[in-house]
C-alpha cells in the first residue's frame, strides 16, 4: 500500500521514512503543504502522514483541502505535530484525520498507527468494491455499471474517442424458473455471466443490470465492433448446455447495441440500446440487433466503423 508523508522539513521525512521502511509499503515523500496536496492528486495513496506546521500551508489546510475534494476525501489522515496539546488533536480530528502521532514519534507507536489505519483503509476499499458487485454472478452490479458508464461518457466528452452499450435478456427466462425451478435459473444467470465475461476485453465491463438482463460497457467501440462483440456473447451463451437432472437445457440471449454517436447522455444511449434489444426479441430472440440511430448513420457512411 502507498503511504505519502508530507512534511516541510527534510530530517523528518527521512525519518518517518527510516521508521516505516521494514513495513513493505511503498514510501512518497513531499516537502511541503502545498507540494503534499500534490503529491495526493497525483498518487492517489492509501494513507497520508501529514505534518501540522508547515509554512506555506498549514496541515490542517491541506486536510480541509483533501476533505473537500469527491475524489481524494476517503484518504485518511494522521497529523504528526511537535504540539501535544490537546487543541490541535481535537481540531485535527475534527476536521477528518484518522489519528494524531506527536513528534519525536516512537518507531513502534508510529508502525503501529499506520498500520492499523492501513488495515481501516483496506476495509473501507473492500466494502466500497463489494457494493458494486453481483453476489449472484460476480460482475457488476448496476451500481457499478452505472458508474463506469458515468466515467467513461465524461472521458469521451473531455478527449473525444467511440463509445457504446450493450443491453441482453435472457430468452425465455419466467418459463426457465416456472419448468427448473429458481435455484435453477441462479445457475443459469451464473452460465450466462461467466460466457459473456469471457468475451469481454480487460477494457469492457460486464455488468448484471437487474434480474435476468445483462449489460457491457465498451469503450473504444463503434456500435458495428460492439455487434461484433454481443455476436461473440450470443455464440458463447448458446454453446452453455446445462444439466437439469434428465434433461439438458441450452440458454439463449437476445443482444441490443448502441453508440454515443447518436447519444446526447448516458441515459439515452442506454435508452437506444434497450430500444434495440426489444427489436430483438421482437424479431424472434437470440439475435443481435443495432440500434435504428446507429444503424441508419452506418449504412448512410456517417459512421466510421
Amino acid at each position: 500500500m502507498k503511504v505519502l508523508i508530507v512534511d516541510d522539513s527534510p530530517d523528518a521525512l527521512a525519518l518517518a521514512k527510516a521508521r516505516l521502511g521494514k513495513e513493505g509499503l511503498e514510501l512518497v515523500c513531499a516537502e511541503g503543504g502545498k507540494a503534499g496536496l500534490a503529491a495526493a492528486r497525483r498518487e492517489r495513496p492509501d494513507l497520508i502522514l501529514l505534518d501540522v506546521d508547515m509554512p506555506d500551508m498549514s496541515g490542517f489546510e491541506v486536510c480541509q483541502a483533501l476533505k473537500a475534494d469527491i475524489e481524494l476525501c476517503m484518504i485518511p489522515i494522521i497529523f504528526l505535530s511537535g504540539s501535544g496539546g490537546a487543541e490541535d488533536k481535537v481540531k485535527g480530528l475534527n476536521i477528518g484525520a484518522v489519528d494524531y502521532v506527536t513528534k519525536p514519534f516512537d518507531a513502534f507507536e508510529l508502525r503501529a498507527r499506520v498500520n492499523a489505519a492501513l488495515r481501516t483503509k483496506h476495509m473501507q476499499d473492500l466494502l466500497i468494491e463489494y457494493a458494486k458487485i453481483d453476489p449472484l454472478t460476480g460482475l457488476a452490479n448496476r451500481r457499478g455499471l452505472m458508474e463506469r458508464l458515468a466515467e467513461e461518457w465524461a472521458r469521451l466528452q473531455r478527449h473525444g474517442g467511440k463509445l457504446s452499450f450493450i443491453m441482453s435478456d435472457v430468452d425465455h427466462f419466467k418459463r426457465i424458473n416456472d419448468t427448473h425451478g429458481h435455484t435453477f435459473g441462479d445457475r443459469a444467470l451464473q452460465a450466462v455471466a461467466g460466457a459473456i465475461a469471457a468475451q469481454c476485453r480487460q477494457s469492457d465491463l460486464p455488468a448484471r443490470y437487474g434480474g435476468e438482463e445483462f449489460a457491457i460497457v465498451v469503450p473504444g467501440a463503434q456500435a458495428d465492433a460492439a455487434a461484433m462483440l454481443a455476436e461473440r456473447c450470443r455464440l458463447a451463451v448458446e454453446a452453455v448446455q446445462l444439466d437439469a437432472g434428465s434433461d439438458t437445457v441450452a440458454v439463449t440471449v437476445s443482444f441490443g447495441v448502441a453508440d454515443a454517436d447518436n447519444a446526447d447522455s448516458p441515459e439515452t444511449l442506454i435508452r437506444h440500446a434497450d430500444e434495440a434489444l426489444y427489436r430483438a426479441k421482437n424479431a424472434g430472440r437470440n439475435r443481435v440487433e443495432i440500434s435504428s440511430e446507429d444503424a441508419n448513420a452506418l449504412t448512410s457512411g456517417k459512421a466510421t466503423p
